[in-house]
């Protein structure tokens, strides 16, 4: 590969064998370089291959100007979420979390300390997704000498979780308020203390995720099985005008019309649930 750009001592642009730009770090890459000039293929770290030009403009900026043992400690980070998480993360984790992470080192240094207003509801709703931000401030504690605290952590959990779902932050932190005010009509309406430590939790939180982001989004799904519908609706009535009361909720708050097929999954989560 030849250097199309210097971004700076350790980060150039180029192009792949398809023509694609990539981004290219390794230590002294873009030192006494010139575009034109080959890359030293024994130098190269990491190639970050974007999904968009947009993407990699946006990654060459936040790159730019972060000293690249954060870089690498960032990369470390995402590579150990690849292998932690369930869920396919998205290209744009390296411009986020490569950014938040080098900002939240800042506020350390300048001792301004950080308080996560949603780090119940981060343990609590994405339980993988803080365990990995706790092995994040692992790693930058064990590189970096840097300590962090459980809040920055909660913070890291969030960046994977838009990653998973594809979303940008402030829709993020709505699906978690959206998740806890759903938990809480299924508490009240039934009067119970939901066991959550069981594989049905876990499923109806990973469905409240998606069904969440598909509120805030405003993209729900469609169906048209009356049969299916009034099946479960009649199957089991408890846990249908549960899932009532949420549609309802649910329309009222973000002004949107659930259709029946997003009812009845709610009712089968909520009855799967009410067993344990």
């Amino acid at each position: 590969m030849l250097i199309e750009k210097i971004i700076n001592n350790n980060i150039v642009s180029s192009f792949d064998d398809l023509g694609h730009e990539v981004v290219v770090m390794g230590r002294g890459l873009g030192f006494n370089s010139k575009p034109g000039q080959q890359i030293d293929n024994l130098k190269i770290e990491k190639i970050f291959r974007m999904d968009s030009q947009v993407e990699s403009e946006q990654l060459q900026a936040v790159l730019s100007d972060i000293p690249l043992e954060i870089i690498q400690v960032c990369n470390e980070i995402i590579a150990y979420a690849k292998t932690a998480l369930s869920n396919k993360l998205s290209k744009n984790i390296y411009i986020t979390l490569t950014d938040h992470i080098n900002f939240a080192i800042q506020r350390y240094k300048q001792d301004i300390h950080f308080t996560n207003a949603l780090l119940w509801e981060i343990k609590k709703f994405y339980h993988q997704e803080f365990m990995t931000g706790l092995k994040a401030i692992e790693l930058i504690k064990e590189k970096l000498g840097i300590t962090l605290t459980q809040d920055e952590a909660a913070s890291i959990a969030l960046h994977f979780v838009n990653a998973e779902l594809r979303t940008e932050m402030p829709n993020t932190i709505n699906i978690t308020k959206l998740i806890q005010n759903i938990l809480k009509i299924v508490t009240y309406h039934f009067q119970v203390v939901i066991n959550e430590d069981t594989l049905n939790y876990e499923r109806f939180l990973t469905h409240l995720k998606f069904f969440s982001q598909r509120v805030i989004s405003n993209h729900n799904n469609h169906g048209e099985d009356q049969v299916f519908h009034d099946m479960i609706k009649n199957q089991y009535p408890d846990a249908y005008e549960c899932a009532l009361k949420i549609k309802e909720y649910v329309e009222k708050e973000h002004e949107i019309i659930l259709p029946d097929e997003e009812l009845i999954y709610l009712t089968v989560h909520i009855k799967r649930i009410l067993m344990n």
